[in-house]
């Protein structure tokens, strides 16, 4: 059987829905209540999640960003990115980055940023394929 995909955001009273796939990204390393109060906080503060679906099977996440930074102006950010194993390599992370970049382009953004890192290799050459360049470093200081 041929799989179907349907790509749209995911409206935000559905947005707990992301979240096993956000727990299998993470390596179940954060507890689903600790992910529920951070995805609310997250939605106040303008937070979306582009969903592809498989039929009315979630398999593939990409949150979005809209941020505008002085050094490169408005900009949409792709965050938590995650395909559901068995549907990698087909093509479905392509077909999710093009409808941000599409949805992007609609809002006026100038550019993409993202993080990545350094140790996931596959994740690079994804993102090196789309055409991101390495410009620095992810940082990070935990209080």
């Amino acid at each position: 059987m041929t799989a179907i995909f349907q790509i749209e955001f995911v409206p935000k009273e559905n947005m707990n829905e992301i979240l096993p796939l956000v727990q299998m990204l993470n390596n179940y390393k954060i507890p689903v209540e600790i992910l529920k109060k951070r995805l609310q906080d997250m939605l106040r503060d303008g937070y979306q999640c582009l969903g592809v679906y498989d039929r009315e099977v979630l398999i593939g996440i990409c949150g979005v960003w809209v941020l505008n930074k002085l050094y490169v102006g408005k900009h949409v950010e792709p965050d938590n990115v995650f395909v559901m194993p068995e549907y990698r390599s087909s093509g479905v992370g392509k077909l999710m980055l093009d409808k941000v970049f599409e949805y992007a382009a609609e809002i006026g953004c100038d550019a993409s940023e993202l993080n990545c890192y350094i140790q996931n290799e596959k994740g690079i050459r994804f993102w090196n394929n789309l055409g991101f360049k390495a410009i620095g470093y992810h940082m990070q200081k935990v209080f």
